[in-house]
């Protein structure tokens, strides 16, 4: 009688639910919710903590952000295949929970931040700001006293407020005086760990509690497709709800506010996971349980190999942030070897059906690194745009740059139903955009979002700021466009990957994911400024080079999009009885 409930598209008798659905959806969507607002929340305040309180300079924040994105998507891929094979994805959840606590609270341990010290005609002083983000104004501050600064001659030229009190001349050649960066080892040490944490923890977390999701629906259940719509609002009520509460304390308050509150949003997804753990009524169980207690090495069994190969994550992963200029390289070799094994195994193992999906897969995944590599912006250099050269006064308040970072999650959780509604309707009338077009019009639309902000900066007056409403312009566009490609990219996935080799694809399209973010990492470090004791020292200069580079990313990808379009006939029809 169950069978013959569950075929029939409903729910088994004995099944326990909320609101219709298997009751173990409450967990998955609050532990979910608490992971994305502690990732979220501590990717909004990243790139301007690297910049301010590390004195990175831009370009190398950029690549340490982009290699740390990347790496996230690409250990996913490890983390999936230990939990199919081993640990099954409740274990996997669980640890990977446990090294995201970790890491974030490792984030809050901040130290006294790094020092800009100039030493000029015997005198030595300190170049800092009183305070953090883009409000915060430089000053200097040597045994005598502080000063505000500001900066002439395109940055060439120190100007002192108050120069008797800090006991330097009212202006200072920049190459008159010498400077060094110090930084504090052990913190600096402490960020590269926590980053890797996060990133195994990440790893382990991220594509297996999607995996419990499917797991909590039969074959043929009316209720997925809603219970995954569920899970989704998740997803981006903890993105929102982080940009609202980390950015603002992280800036207003201090980085450790902002980052510990992450680290407590998610030791409250963990908490919610392990107490809640037995509403999946075993979904998440390991496929073979005494294959865990089986040993690999003396008193090592199975299941703490597993546990165990996080060390080389987080080991590898410190090794690639310290030397970030190497993420990019690194990758793109992984990728076009990855693209050429996939040509040769789908001419060799695939028959004359599955080997075009796989094609066209394989299409999908490499379509989608455009889109990616300038959405990915946001937390990066779109990040410190804002933050520098946008008037962000709204209602009288200045709002911190990392809170913008709600506008994307906001216009999904608004505009995703009626686009659901819009491909329902257009089906009906079989005037549907097939999955290519919808591709290229995602791209096409990440380009023209960088137009409309370089719209804004060219009608900029002597003040150089930007106004407000062109980030929440760029935003929309580009959260219409993500919904072009995010989800019909998944979907399309799901649909094309041979039933032999699905989780060999999802990993495919999470490792050009990560090499979309490391492409983003050195976008973003071509848009950067100079900047002294984490301040940039000629705004328009610098507004020059975002015009320039935007402009630049958004006409080579309206360009690729064209040529997607143009294509798209091709692709549809390698998707023959797929899509």
């Amino acid at each position: 009688m169950t069978d013959a409930v569950a075929e029939a598209g409903g729910p088994p008798l004995e099944e326990k639910t909320l609101l219709g659905h298997p009751r173990g959806l409450v967990v998955l969507f609050f532990t979910e919710m608490w992971e994305r607002f502690s990732y979220y929340g501590m990717r909004g305040l990243l790139i301007l903590y690297l910049t301010q309180h590390f004195l990175f300079s831009d370009d190398r924040s950029s690549l340490i952000y982009g290699a740390y994105v990347s790496l996230v998507y690409v250990m996913s891929i490890l983390g999936g295949m230990l939990a199919d094979r081993y640990l099954g994805q409740g274990k996997a959840v669980t640890f990977g929970a446990v090294l995201l606590v970790l890491g974030h609270f490792g984030m809050a341990f901040e130290g006294t931040g790094s020092k800009e010290i100039a030493s000029y005609q015997g005198v030595e002083f300190e170049i800092t700001l009183d305070g953090r983000g883009g409000d915060a104004t430089p000053i200097v501050v040597s045994s005598a006293g502080q000063s505000e600064i500001s900066f002439a001659d395109e940055g060439k030229t120190l100007i002192v407020a108050d120069p008797a009190a800090v006991g330097l001349p009212e202006r200072i050649s920049v190459s008159a005086y010498d400077s060094r960066i110090e930084r504090q080892s052990l913190y600096v040490n402490i960020l590269y760990l926590s980053l890797a944490l996060i990133i195994a923890g990440v790893g382990f977390l991220k594509p297996n509690i999607s995996t419990i999701v499917g797991d909590l629906y039969g074959v043929g259940d009316a209720r997925r497709d809603s219970g995954f719509t569920l899970f989704y609002m998740g997803i981006n009520l903890g993105s929102l709800l982080s940009a609202l509460t980390c950015g603002y304390l992280g800036i207003a308050y201090g980085w450790k506010y902002g980052f510990g509150l992450a680290g407590i949003g998610m030791l409250l997804g963990l908490v919610t996971f392990i107490t809640l753990q037995h509403w999946l009524e075993g979904k998440a169980d390991p496929p073979d349980p005494d294959k865990l207690k089986q040993s690999v090495f003396g008193p090592i069994n199975v299941e703490w190999a597993c546990y165990l190969s996080a060390l080389g994550i987080i080991g590898f992963s410190i090794l690639l942030i310290m030397n970030a200029d190497y993420a990019a390289p690194f990758l793109g070799i992984v990728g076009v070897v990855m693209l050429i094994a996939l040509i040769v195994y789908a001419n060799v193992r695939l028959d004359t059906v599955e080997r075009p999906r796989l094609f066209a897969a394989l299409y999908f995944s490499l379509a989608q690194i455009p889109f990616w590599s300038l959405f990915e912006q946001a937390g990066s250099s779109l990040n410190l745009f804002t933050d520098r050269l946008v008037d962000r006064e709204l209602f009288g308040m200045m709002v911190p740059a990392p809170m913008f970072q709600f506008l994307n999650a906001g216009y999904i959780v608004l505009f995703a139903p009626l686009v659901a509604w819009l491909w329902t309707m257009m089906a009906k009338r079989r005037v549907e955009p097939s999955t290519p077009v919808k591709f290229a019009i995602g791209v096409f639309g990440v380009g023209l979002g960088y137009l409309a902000l370089v719209g804004g900066m060219n009608s900029v007056g002597a003040d150089l700021m930007t106004p407000v409403i062109f980030i929440f312009l760029i935003y929309w566009i580009h959260t219409m466009a993500e919904l072009m490609v995010s989800p019909v990219g998944l979907s399309a996935m799901t649909k094309l990957a041979p039933a032999r080799a699905v989780g060999l694809v999802m990993g495919i399209w999470f490792l050009y994911t990560g090499l979309s973010n490391t492409l983003a990492g050195v976008i973003s470090a071509a848009a950067g400024a100079k900047t002294i004791g984490g301040q940039i020292v000629d705004p328009a200069g610098a507004l020059g080079n975002y015009i320039s580079v935007y402009s630049n990313i958004a006409y080579i990808a309206m360009a690729i999009a064209v040529v997607m379009l143009l294509i798209s006939p091709i692709i549809k029809g390698w998707m023959k009885g797929a899509d």
